[in-house]
Parts: structure tokens; C-alpha cells; sequence
């Protein structure tokens, strides 16, 4: 296990490489000049020189580039082209938020999807499972910006509730961060449960045909065993498969809930940064989010060791 974690995390350096490649040729090849956004009507060929020089933006791109990564490996992302302040402390600040309302989505997918999905699949072709499949097919089709859109219009109308607009931490005020992230998580966790409704009924249901389900019944093993300590257990490798993915998707996929909500969180911020061609942020929110990412399955994987004891890496 310890060699196959060690490889896993030296695949990381290629990956890592070419994903910050590719973000740095993206935003140099993105139409807008960072300069003339930051000076505007008061540019100057003097004052455009000046600031150039100031953002390292006169050197060649492949010195821009090296020069950048050599920073990042001793920890310095670098400071943001608009404010001047670190990236990386943001980053982390901002990362926070984006990891507190993905923890709180994936633990709501998995309340509404795991009892529906079992039900589903022990009450196979009737009226319940078809009404299981249609609300995971409505999760899975409804765009999350939409129903967000229409939850909040909905409660502003029929009770006048408005979702507080500043945010405010957990350990500031636990209860108005909780007010704060209660419809967002819910509405990410929703999207969410709907493939993992889908993933949960065909997992159980190839499951509870094996051999070894049949003797767990002849043994005279109740329902309630047979499902939750055989079926659900033998059948949750792909489950936590698409957890996984999903929780690491959320990391920078949460962006549109976070404008919708106001959440300051780090898909936030690298949208901001892409809209300002603020080279800094965006590279280092994007190289952060894929870092963790990996990092993410990397657990998933370990984690199939626990759940499988077949499962052995070497």
C-alpha cells in the first residue's frame, strides 16, 4: 500500500505540470490585455511600460511561465495583478467555504439518495420505482442554477424569506452559516442525488441476484442484514466511485451557486480572476482545485481497501 500511494503521488508531478501548462497558455491566449484593464483611460505608453515591467509581463512568455513555477514550488503563488495580494492565502480562505458547502452537498445527496435508491431497487418495476426514477431523472436533467433560481423565487413569493446576502463564517455565527449554506448545499445535493439514486438501484439490484445473497437468506439472515450488512456493502465500490467524483467536481464546479448565492468561495474567486485576466489567481486557483482533485481519488482508492479486503495494491 505505502509504494502504491508513493506512485500515485509521484504521477501527480506530471499531471500537475501539464495542467498548469495548459491554464498558462489558456489565459495567454484569452483576448484582453491585463495592462489596459488595470490603467484603462488614464494608459499611457510610459505608465504601460511601467506596469509591464511591474507584472513581469515583458519578459518572454516561456520566462513568465518558469518563472512562475519556480515560485509555486517554493510555496509563493504569487500576488494578484488587481489587489496585490497573495493568491495562495486566498486560495486557502476561499477553499474553506467551497469545501464546507461540497461536504455539506455530498452528505445531502447521500441522505436522499441511498434510502430511495435501496427502495427503488427492492420494489423493482412498481409504482415507487418508477416514481424513484423519474425524480432521479428530473435531478439529473434540471439544471442546479435553475432550480436555485426558482427555489428562491419561490420562497421570497409564497413566505418572504430572502437568503441572508453576507456571508458569514461557521465559527463567526454557526447558525447564519448554516442559514447561509442550508439552500445551496441542498440544491447541489439534490443535482447530485439524482445519478446517485440511478448508480445505487442498478448497484443493489446486480447485487442482490448473486449466489451469496441467497445464502445469506437461507441462513435465516433478516431483510434488514441482508441489505445493509451484505448487499449495500458489496454493491458500495461504485457508489463511492461517483462520491468521490462528484465531491471532487464540486471543488470548482460550484461556481454559478456561489454567484447565485453570494458565497465568496474559490470558484468565485477564479471566475473573478478570469473576468479581470488576473493570470496569478486563475493559474493558481485552477493548479489548487486539480491538486486536490487527485488527491480526492487518490482517498477513493484507499478507501476501496477497507470496504474490498480483495482489493490489494502492490
Amino acid at each position: 500500500m505505502r509504494d502504491y500511494i508513493l506512485r500515485r503521488l509521484l504521477m501527480l508531478i506530471p499531471v500537475l505540470l501539464g495542467i498548469s501548462l495548459s491554464v498558462f497558455l489558456i489565459m495567454q491566449l484569452v483576448p484582453g490585455d491585463v495592462v489596459s484593464g488595470i490603467l484603462g483611460i488614464e494608459q499611457t505608453p510610459e505608465l504601460r511600460v511601467m506596469w509591464e515591467k511591474k507584472l513581469g509581463l515583458d519578459q518572454p512568455v516561456h520566462m513568465q511561465y518558469l518563472n512562475w513555477m519556480g515560485n509555486v514550488l517554493r510555496g509563493n503563488f504569487g500576488e494578484s495583478f488587481r489587489t496585490g495580494a497573495p493568491v495562495f492565502p486566498e486560495i486557502i480562505s476561499r477553499f474553506q467555504i467551497t469545501a464546507e458547502l461540497a461536504v455539506l452537498a455530498s452528505f445531502t445527496a447521500l441522505v436522499i439518495a441511498l434510502p430511495l435508491g435501496i427502495i427503488s431497487a427492492l420494489k423493482r418495476n412498481q409504482p415507487i420505482d418508477k416514481g424513484v426514477r423519474v425524480a432521479a431523472l428530473m435531478g439529473v436533467s434540471v439544471p442546479s442554477f435553475a432550480s436555485a433560481t426558482l427555489l428562491i423565487l419561490f420562497l421570497s413569493k409564497a413566505f418572504g424569506y430572502f437568503t441572508p446576502v453576507k456571508y458569514v463564517s461557521f465559527l463567526q455565527s454557526p447558525g447564519t452559516n448554516l442559514e447561509i449554506m442550508v439552500l445551496p448545499a441542498f440544491i447541489l445535493g439534490a443535482s447530485m442525488a439524482g445519478s446517485l439514486m440511478r448508480m445505487t438501484r442498478s448497484s443493489i439490484l446486480e447485487v442482490m441476484r448473486q449466489d451469496f445473497i441467497k445464502a445469506v437468506r437461507a441462513k435465516g439472515a433478516t431483510e434488514r442484514i441482508t441489505i445493509f450488512r451484505h448487499a449495500l456493502k458489496n454493491g458500495s465500490i461504485p457508489i463511492i466511485t461517483l462520491v468521490g467524483m462528484q465531491m471532487g467536481s464540486l471543488l470548482g464546479g460550484t461556481v454559478v451557486i456561489e454567484q447565485i448565492f453570494s458565497i465568496p468561495g474559490l470558484g468565485q474567486y477564479v471566475l473573478t480572476g478570469i473576468s479581470q485576466r488576473d493570470y496569478p489567481v486563475v493559474q493558481g486557483g485552477v493548479l489548487f482545485i486539480a491538486f486536490v482533485y487527485v488527491i480526492i481519488n487518490l482517498l477513493v482508492d484507499i478507501l476501496y481497501t477497507y470496504v474490498d479486503p480483495r482489493i490489494q495494491y502492490t
